[in-house]
């Protein structure tokens, strides 16, 4: 591994800490030397600008004095243009090592928070908005970069400036210089106020600015939705109200800003004007010389007006102060222990699952599974029924770990689920989503995603015959070579259900989680993969949701659940006979299709 990707992947953990200053210097670990690099140039520069209004006074004192000669100007003037350079070279210094800094902190940043991101568990992902996660990889990294490259930087600068010509002005006269600081300290303090109220407003802000990055991912990722029940005008209402509320906070923002500038500039301005006025004074009783005058007024300058600039950096720097909080809420955050556990079979698993009074509670104190017993063994196909909320998908999301069962026992080939590792589990273990997800890739990338290995057109074409989707994307004019749009928008819903049924069947798990995957296509459709699956199940461990009885009729075992529990279980010749939730069911969705095939026929 080079240095430089050693520092890449430096654990910004590192980073979390009570005091934001040194969380900031940790941050940029492996740079930090390169950053106090710039700030030594800029100590160069500034030094640089200083001698040069005190030769400015060598120059006059001694012109006046008529002490100088044609020789003696033209190495005062090459002096000038000596100082001109140093100044010029270390500043441009400063300023890309300050920006190497800056850009390879944030490009860390980045990748950081992507690949942290990627590794936190289940559960967070449930509860964060994804428009806050954007907001805070895009935006506030963003605005760390700016505070590495400009303003703390520009902090930097600007104490070395005040301390570098304060010490001149010393030199030339004491008490000029104690009089060119009497308002440093009420500009500091001014500074420091409105740090505390723009570091406020700009929080707000930026939350508000996740919940309108919110709004507007949902409504682009429900665009059918919202034009399928015609609600695009509640939708630009709604959007209006976020995007008016973060104009106000904006507003607040702004105003703060407004505020600050007036009140410094009056502060520095009466420095200034004071200074001059003194500094005259003090030429005109001749207490000082001209040059020595010409030189204070070149000084003076480069204290207050730098001071000036420190308060706007202070106000500004709160923004990086926030935004630096806001990622570190994030980095602090425990992965998800992929690796965890004391059991890894050599080989794959074999597939017996058995729970034993097994309860789950999202929020301690209410528990959405309670005593649930059942058990399956290898090869076997088991269906779950329920209304909505009933338990359904919770109960499969134990089986890859998604979530950890509260109490009981989950026993995979006779071992606690909780020895295996997550990652190995989720390498035994195929799903297939209500509702698939597609990336922007070709139908072929999205097949093959997630096998981990290099797999040959035959495999794929077998997965895709198994899922009823190969004829289809031989229709297509470039087969599988056709590039899926976002979101799976250039294919058909059922056609995307059978796209993601081929790429879990590529990966050949011994455990299947179908959940409701037949929902989004026809009935003929439903038969042909119903029909695909049943060879392809064989010798797998499977777990079908569904709402429609004619997809689980054929499951070695039906559990059906309600409020959290299995109030039935048995086969469906089993379970149509007994009085219960089932039967009403099966009556109810046998009447329909009854009467669905009537009308068809009468309007034939």
């Amino acid at each position: 591994m080079t240095a430089l990707s050693y520092y890449l992947n430096y654990d910004l953990k590192q980073a979390i800490t009570k005091h934001r200053l040194v969380g900031l210097w940790r941050l940029m670990h492996g740079f930090e030397w390169k950053y106090v690099g710039a700030t030594l140039s800029l100590g160069i520069a500034a030094t640089a600008k200083t001698v040069t209004y005190l030769l400015l006074r060598y120059f006059v004192d001694t012109f006046f004095a008529s002490d100088t000669t044609p020789f003696s100007v033209g190495w005062i003037a090459a002096g000038f243009l000596a100082l001109a350079l140093v100044e010029g070279s270390f500043t441009f210094l400063s300023g890309r090592l300050a920006a190497q800094t800056a850009e390879s902190v944030a490009r860390r940043l980045r990748n950081y928070l992507y690949d942290h991101i990627q590794h936190l568990s289940f559960a967070y992902h449930a509860e964060t908005d994804t428009g806050e996660l954007i907001q805070r990889s895009t935006s506030d990294v963003d605005a760390m970069r700016r505070f590495y490259a400009d303003q703390a930087i520009g902090v930097g600068r600007i104490v070395l400036l005040f301390l570098v010509n304060f010490a001149a002005i010393y030199l030339l006269n004491p008490r000029l210089a104690w009089l060119s600081i009497i308002v440093v300290p009420l500009v500091v303090a001014v500074s420091l106020f409105f740090f505390k109220k723009v570091s406020d407003a700009y929080e707000a802000y930026q939350e508000q600015d996740a919940v309108l990055s919110t709004t507007l991912q949902e409504n682009l990722t429900g665009v059918r939705v919202v034009k399928a029940f015609a609600r695009q005008e509640y939708e630009i209402k709604k959007f209006e109200a976020d995007n008016l509320e973060k104009f106000f906070r904006g507003k607040k923002l702004l105003t703060m800003h407004s505020l600050f500038w007036p009140v410094s500039d009056i502060l520095c301005g009466l420095q200034m004007l004071g200074g001059f006025y003194a500094g005259a004074m003090m030429a005109i009783n001749n207490e000082i010389s001209f040059g020595t005058y010409l030189a204070y007024a070149g000084l003076v300058v480069w204290i207050i007006f730098p001071m000036r600039n420190l308060g706007r950096l202070i106000v500004q720097m709160s923004t990086g102060m926030v935004s630096f909080n806001r990622i570190m809420e994030i980095i602090k955050q425990d992965r998800e222990p992929l690796d965890d556990g004391d059991y890894s079979p050599a080989g794959k698993i074999t597939g017996n699952i058995e729970f034993k009074d097994v309860c789950f509670e999202y929020e301690k104190g209410s528990e959405v599974l309670r005593g649930i017993n059942f058990e399956c063994r290898a090869g076997q196909s088991i269906a779950l029924l329920g209304s909505t909320g009933s338990g359904k998908s919770t109960l499969v999301n134990l089986l890859p770990r998604f979530y950890d069962y509260n109490g009981g026992s989950i026993l995979l080939d006779g071992v606690e689920l909780n020895r295996y590792p997550r990652r190995f589990l989720r390498q035994q273990i195929g799903i297939v989503e209500q509702e698939p997800f597609l990336f922007s890739r070709t139908i072929r990338e999205n097949i093959t995603y997630g096998v981990g290995r290099q797999v040959s057109e035959e495999e794929i074409e077998k997965a895709a015959r198994a899922a009823a989707i190969h004829d289809v994307i031989l229709s297509f004019p470039k087969g599988y070579d056709t590039l899926v749009g976002e979101k799976g928008v250039t294919v058909s819903g059922g056609q995307k259900q059978r796209i993601a049924i081929a790429r879990t069947l590529l990966k050949d798990p011994r455990i299947l989680i179908l959940d409701d995957s037949t929902s989004s296509v026809d009935t003929e459709t439903e038969a042909e993969i119903r029909e695909a699956l049943q060879n392809l199940m064989r010798n797998r461990t499977t777990f079908i949701i569904a709402h429609r009885i004619q997809s689980i009729m054929n499951a070695d075992l039906i559990l059906v659940l309600d409020k959290g529990q299995i109030i039935q279980k048995g086969t469906h010749e089993t379970l149509a006979t007994q009085p219960g939730m089932y039967r009403d069911i099966f009556d109810i969705q046998t009447r329909i299709d009854v009467e669905l095939e009537k009308e068809v026929s009468s309007v034939g």
